[in-house]
């Protein structure tokens, strides 16, 4: 049983799924530590089971998450505590625990989504109607959006450059070591809930979270803190490469990942941010010529901060009506073209590698969204950006409200950059680092016996030579559903029809994009980007 002498220190894990650099979390322990005849400690999770069915989390996110919380435990198990995960609604929970638990003190992390901001005013509502204390700390990001807002004025940075140049004001918040053991390693005595089961705070099983197993790609990205610390690692051993990076020069098209592929577990919190920050600019130090933002890996970092702190000031940062950053335009419906889209059968073989890589795997690179964003929407198939962001939340294991949403908005012209007449080709740019095609042998493997001169443009065979190759367009892999070199340039016509209408919209000064864009060409430009934001009072 609950014992009447002890009260208990909440942490309440939502994102930040770590143990190192969690002040959340590091405040429970050292208040614990002070006082270990006083406190108990549980830190929990709230698993929701209603979510569970949600379609928007693919099973590769689900398995993401499950071993992040088995990781999770373990890290906790290691500074003499444990991991609770309990299920219900948060509303439903807390009342619960609250006076199960004899709660003094919860702690949480901060989250700018809004369907986020109205869960935790409701826990903290009901947290004061107990009378219990409530803390929370901003670290899934390097700056608090919040800080950056009132910095400039109590309005969002609406160009990138105009937010690195108010985030350079600001102290950059301090890295937190891992928090000390508890010095009380007895775990909580059972509740009257683990009295009747005890593995009801149990971490999930990959059974109980997947659904649909047989969606499960391969485990090429495992979940949880430990990995993201050793992919971390690994990705800033080499200083030189560190250095010299630059986003617009890796492929997109590669076998194996070009970059850092950290996001998943920045997304999750299993790494922080902070850190990773932290450990570049040391490496910067000792490597005087490097590259920098918007290209550089610190310029990736910024991007992310650029794209929370903008969502931040703004909730329907996810949808065009009522944003007021976003463009209105016209897209059309098209049921069949974003069906295609969706599972890789556009007839483009390139598009269609990089959507299936994406369903098997969770994980495509940041120019590959680039290819398959264009084409969704100014390119060529002229469908919204709310289509594809949807897709992508249910896909990527990096879904992330704020940096899908805005690079959704920039790839389609949407919000932040406007040279709508830069369009990548769905041929000539997956050539430029991949001219023999084995990305699109790998995930269009009907393609396989197609040679390089027409593995990016199949109906260039003729039908004596698809049948010799194995591969019969309108049999075994579908036809073009548009002609690229004809609806591009409607489409361009369409946008500046648009933006003449949304004019009033378009504030703001050009400044470099994240990469350097490429034409239908396939020739590398340096795109440029100007806010569009109207000015939003706080």
């Amino acid at each position: 049983m609950m014992d009447a002498k002890h009260a208990t220190l909440v942490h309440w894990f939502r994102k930040g799924l770590r143990v190192h650099d969690n002040p959340a979390l590091s405040q429970i322990f050292a208040t614990a530590n002070v006082a270990p005849e006083k406190f108990h400690v549980r830190p929990i999770f709230i698993l929701d089971p209603g979510i569970l069915d949600w379609i928007q989390v693919g099973a590769n996110r689900w398995r993401f998450l499950q071993q992040t919380l088995d990781d999770l435990d373990q890290q906790l198990r290691q500074l003499h505590s444990r991991l609770f995960v309990v299920r219900g609604q948060p509303v439903d929970v807390f009342p619960r625990i609250f006076k199960s638990w004899r709660v003094e003190l919860l702690t949480f992390e901060t989250d700018i989504e809004p369907y986020a901001l109205k869960r935790d005013a409701a826990v903290q509502k009901l947290a004061k109607d107990a009378g219990i204390k409530v803390d929370t700390h901003c670290s899934h990001t390097i700056y608090n959006p919040e800080l950056v807002i009132a910095k400039n004025m109590g309005k969002a940075p609406i160009t990138y450059q105009k937010f690195l140049s108010v985030v350079e004001q600001l102290k950059t918040p301090k890295v937190l070591e891992l928090p000390e053991k508890l010095s009380k390693k007895a775990l909580p005595p059972k509740d009257e809930v683990e009295q009747h089961d005890e593995a009801a705070y149990d971490c999930p099983t990959l059974q109980q979270l997947v659904k649909r197993p047989e969606d499960l790609g391969p485990n090429k990205f495992p979940g949880g803190e430990t990995e993201g610390l050793r992919r971390m690692k690994e990705s800033l051993r080499d200083e030189l490469w560190v250095a010299r990076f630059e986003k617009p020069n890796t492929a997109p098209n590669s076998l194996e990942p070009s970059t850092t592929v950290l996001s998943p577990y920045l997304k999750f919190g299993c790494l922080s941010a902070r850190l990773f920050h932290q450990q570049l600019k040391e490496i910067l130090k000792r490597q005087p010529k490097h590259s920098q933002p918007p290209v550089s890996l610190i310029g990736q970092i910024m991007w992310r901060e650029f794209y929370y702190t903008v969502a931040a000031a703004e909730p329907n940062f996810d949808r065009m009506v009522g944003n007021v950053y976003c463009l209105q335009i016209p897209w059309q419906e098209q049921a069949d073209h974003l069906e295609a889209w969706t599972h890789g059968r556009t007839g483009y073989p390139f598009i269609d590698a990089i959507m299936r890589q994406l369903r098997q795997e969770g994980w495509i690179h940041h120019l590959a969204r680039h290819a398959v964003a264009c084409f969704l929407t100014r390119g060529d198939l002229w469908i919204s950006w709310e289509e594809g962001q949807r897709v992508f939340e249910q896909l990527l294991l990096d879904q992330d409200w704020a940096l899908n949403a805005g690079n959704w908005m920039w790839l389609s012209a949407s919000a932040f950059f406007h040279q709508y007449f830069r369009v990548y080709s769905p041929v000539a740019f997956g050539k430029k680092t991949d001219p023999q095609g084995h990305y699109i042998r790998k995930y269009v493997p009907e393609l396989a016996k197609y040679p390089n001169g027409c593995i990016y443009e199949p109906w260039k065979a003729t039908l004596a030579d698809q049948r010799a190759y194995g591969c019969v367009l309108g049999v075994d892999y579908p036809h073009r559903i548009v002609k690229h070199e004809l609806v591009h340039k409607e489409n361009i016509k369409r946008m500046s029809a648009a933006y003449k209408v949304n004019r009033e919209v378009r504030t703001g000064k050009a400044e470099d994009s994240p990469e350097a864009d490429r034409s239908v060409a396939g020739k590398r430009k340096v795109a440029k980007s100007t806010g569009n934001a109207a000015k939003r009072k706080r």
